[in-house]
């Protein structure tokens, strides 16, 4: 009967897609939506589904990531890693792997060691964070159609030389994030840790007091004390979330040092819910695998649903921005005079700007918050002074064995003017690394003066429209 209907209806026309075939388009033009946000620097300030991971720096969030990517790909050591949060975009492939920035499109990287070192040199500066977040496309065999956002872990008490502001400033970026309603809140926490205490918990309440939008994700089971386990939470009975929760496992530092890869800890996760007496029931609802399948299917209804709201936003935003357009041009004039004048100006505004950070020198410098050029001189009396403290005056040793090999075999009493010049390349060569890094340093504060001035010109364009 079906078939027969079927074959009355002919076959489907070219341009048509079937609903599932769409529901998986779904995440395809939220991504490109995104990629484009990010790369215009979230000027439009739009609000798109996504899911956001939080917790703290020691719940596990890198590994949970690393489990449902499949691969070791994010960095990891003692202190604050992540300063800046990542955008990981996951596209499942036939056989090949590899993973493409978006500040480098043109490059594939196959080496998952050499994305790691790649996140690490976008981060900013030690004891300081950016909220422009890194964009990251993985494809795999391994993964599901999937998004989330990597946010830097949160933080209670300042270590290592960290400054006190950097734990609300973490506190503020992650809000930033998640207090969007088309956020849904990855909330990671360790089991073997009260949920009172939670971070992750604790901050998502804070901006989703229903737990409408929040998805608990427990770890670390596998280390609860011995004859305790945490069925009630698991079974959604201790901290309602309507989204409800899932347990995974994490590999511990030690299965790290000692190269056990991801395939080892899904495999004992497998065997942790299906074995344990208190899992077993709920076995089929735990897991790295059906959290990502979860996730990519609530993500999908969550896009499903926000769609007409975020059309309505972008068709709205769409036709401000023309009329903005519309009146520039009308304010500017046709003339070409016209138009180079105001460019001018505008130039000369972002320059004055840039100027009145570096240099300072003026009444008009900012009273509440320090500047570039600030900060720029306290790096450098600080941080890149303790880098370049290295020594000056080479060693007799070496003088004396530079001196021999340049004599090589013949006899001489006199002190070749070579040896100084091999010497000096060897101390010279000493200081390119930390003057690399001091470089990076003040780079980066550079980046963000100058797009702060270009902020400021943008907004003076918008005044003038108004």
């Amino acid at each position: 009967m079906a078939a027969n209907r079927s074959a009355a209806n002919g076959p489907p026309r070219q341009n048509e897609e079937s609903e599932p075939e769409r529901e998986r388009d779904l995440i395809d033009m939220m991504n490109d939506l995104q990629s484009k946000l990010v790369a215009n620097g979230y000027s439009l300030d739009l609000s798109l589904p996504q899911i956001v991971v939080v917790g703290s720096q020691s719940a596990g969030k890198s590994s949970v990531l690393e489990n449902i990517v499949g691969r070791e790909f994010l960095p990891r050591g003692c202190g604050v890693v992540t300063r800046r949060p990542t955008l990981i975009q996951l596209y499942p492939t036939q056989n090949e792997e590899y993973a493409v920035f978006g500040h480098r499109e043109n490059q594939k990287f196959t080496d998952f060691n050499a994305v790691k070192e790649e996140i690490l040199a976008q981060m900013p500066p030690r004891h300081s964070f950016s909220s422009v977040p890194i964009e990251l496309k993985i494809y795999s065999p391994r993964v599901l159609k999937l998004t989330v956002v990597d946010l830097p872990g949160l933080v209670r008490v300042a270590v290592d030389g960290q400054p006190e502001g950097n734990i609300l400033e973490v506190r503020e970026m992650v809000l930033n994030y998640i207090r969007q309603p088309e956020s849904l809140i990855l909330a990671v926490t360790p089991a073997n840790q009260d949920l009172a205490t939670s971070d992750a918990l604790e901050i998502a309440r804070t901006v989703d007091p229903q737990r409408m939008r929040t998805i608990g994700v427990l770890t670390k089971l596998d280390l609860m004390d011995e004859g305790t386990d945490a069925r009630d939470i698991l079974e959604n009975r201790q901290v309602t979330l309507k989204r409800g929760w899932v347990g995974v496992l994490n590999r511990s530092q030690l299965d790290i040092d000692e190269g056990r890869d991801i395939q080892y800890i899904l495999d004992k996760e497998k065997r942790f819910f299906s074995e344990k007496a208190c899992y077993k029931h709920i076995a089929d609802r735990m897991g790295t695998p059906y959290l990502q399948r979860m996730l990519q299917r609530t993500l999908k209804s969550h896009i499903k649903a926000a769609l007409p709201d975020v059309r309505t936003k972008l068709a709205e935003k769409l036709a401000g921005y023309r009329k903005k357009l519309k009146d520039f041009k009308e304010s500017v004039g046709e003339e070409s005079g016209g138009k180079q004048y105001y460019m001018i100006k505008l130039v000369n505004n972002f320059i004055k700007d840039i100027e009145l950070k570096l240099l300072g020198n003026s009444e008009l410098v900012d009273m509440n918050a320090v500047s570039a050029g600030a900060y720029i001189n306290f790096k450098l009396n600080t941080e890149v002074q303790n880098n370049l403290k290295l020594n000056l005056v080479p060693k007799d040793e070496d003088m004396t064995i530079v001196i021999t090999n340049l004599h090589g075999i013949r006899g001489s009493i006199s002190f070749p003017s070579l040896a100084l010049d091999s010497v000096n390349r060897k101390l010279v060569a000493e200081y390119e690394y930390p003057m690399e890094k001091s470089v990076e340093c003040i780079k980066h504060i550079l980046e963000e003066a100058i797009a702060e001035s270009a902020a400021m010109v943008l907004c003076s364009i918008y005044k003038i429209l108004k």
